[in-house]
């Protein structure tokens, strides 16, 4: 009898986004199935899965000791999110090639259904940087006796969700700068840059609307630019490591001595980066917004505002409340309105109804006369003066206290 062979082994997940690409988040369940697919019979010990998530550094560093020995020392450090296994066919044990407790699986395509839970616990997400990198990935691997295990591993998407629709991420940032040049005994005038954007918050796609004001009172020609810059950081014992990248710039015009130059909401788009990751011990990816000066000849003036790339876009509720806010905070700033220490005291009676209205509101009303009649004439005549008495002046000092407090009602004991 010929035994037949293992034409293919795959892995599919159930849940996939446009792209066709699984993206999972703490908390969910993955689902699955492994096909396999054979020519002829085979007996298998087992079909199993692993399904592992980690995050994991490793750089190196060449160091000498004395004059003509160098060594270099390894960091790694390792952190688990995740370990689960399970049999799909067979049983645990396949390092013999033991005959026993072997199922024949006849030719054809075979599919086995997978599901497992990721923890409720923050997971990082999923990333690739310089020295080291957040993975998720499920692997199948097919025993059977006499033959070299067949094995598969495919990975899939962890996001853990960042919503920039968070107070703390709505909130502007801002900041202002100067710089005064030397050149030996002669100094120049200051260049000065002031910056600042709607929010903290953003996701990739989206373009960050730039607020500035460049004033070069120097003897220099300047150039205004501004850059969106990944920070890589990452940990092992007791060192770390950090990385930064170019993500996005622009550049404003140049700028000759005594010129000025302002950013009414100069756009500076982000592409499809990675989102910040700021709950791994061992791994963060943080962004910044810097806008600077080049200045030839001298170092740059340049002001670092903080990002926070999110999962979760901006609701239009909160771009309106955010763009009122901003709005709002930039009038008080720039206009120097602030409330009265005290309130104004109303407008008087006489102030509001003049004395010919009064006079004609007193004249007797034709479709009152019933009314009249069907009173008593005290009664009626009380009314009508209450009706048309002027209100109290308004006054912050009670003008008597003494009769306020000897009509005031005592509280009866309880």
């Amino acid at each position: 009898m010929v035994l037949g062979k293992v034409k293919s082994l795959t892995i599919s997940f159930d849940c996939l986004n446009d792209s066709n690409v699984p993206v999972y988040s703490s908390g969910d369940t993955v689902s699955g199935r492994v096909s396999l697919e054979v020519t002829g019979e085979i007996r298998v010990k087992s079909l199993k899965i692993h399904a592992r998530g980690h995050a994991k550094v490793r750089w190196t560093e060449s160091r000498n000791a004395g004059s003509n020995t160098a060594y270099t020392q390894n960091y790694t450090e390792e952190v688990e999110y995740f370990n689960h296994k399970d049999i799909l066919i067979g049983h645990e044990r396949d390092d013999d090639n033991s005959e026993e407790g072997l199922h024949t699986i006849h030719s054809g395509r075979h599919e086995y259904a997978f599901s497992f839970e990721l923890p409720q616990t923050p997971l990082a997400t999923s990333f690739e940087g310089r020295h080291g990198s957040v993975r998720y990935w499920v692997k199948a691997e097919l025993h059977r006796p006499w033959f070299l295990p067949v094995k598969l591993k495919k990975e899939f998407t962890v996001f853990e969700h960042i919503d920039i629709n968070t107070p703390s991420l709505l909130s502007p940032q801002a900041g202002t700068k100067e710089k005064t040049l030397c050149c030996w005994f002669c100094t120049s005038g200051p260049i000065s840059l002031s910056a600042k954007i709607e929010r903290k918050g953003y996701t990739p796609g989206e373009s960050i609307q730039i607020f500035a004001e460049i004033e070069n009172c120097s003897s220099r020609v300047v150039v205004p630019k501004a850059a969106i810059y990944q920070t890589q950081a990452f940990y092992a014992k007791g060192k770390m490591k950090e990385v930064k990248q170019l993500v996005a710039s622009l550049r404003g015009e140049s700028l000759s001595s005594g010129k000025t130059e302002t950013w009414n909401g100069k756009q500076l788009k982000i592409p499809p980066v990675s989102p910040s990751i700021l709950d791994c011990s061992i791994i963060r990816v943080e962004y910044s917004l810097m806008v600077y000066v080049d200045i030839p000849g001298a170092m740059d003036l340049f002001l670092n505002l903080p990002l926070v790339i999110g999962t979760i876009p901006l609701h239009p509720f909160g771009s309106r409340t955010s763009s009122v806010s901003s709005q709002c905070s930039m009038n008080m700033n720039w206009l120097g309105l602030t409330l009265p220490e005290r309130p104004e005291a109303p407008p008087s009676y006489a102030e509001v109804v003049t004395e010919e209205q009064r006079q004609s509101s007193l004249a007797p009303l034709g479709v009152c006369d019933d009314f009249e009649r069907a009173l008593p004439g005290p009664l009626f005549a009380y009314i009508q003066e209450f009706r048309f008495l002027p209100p109290p002046l308004y006054s912050e000092i009670d003008p008597n206290p003494d009769q306020h407090t000897h009509d005031r009602p005592s509280c009866p004991s309880r």
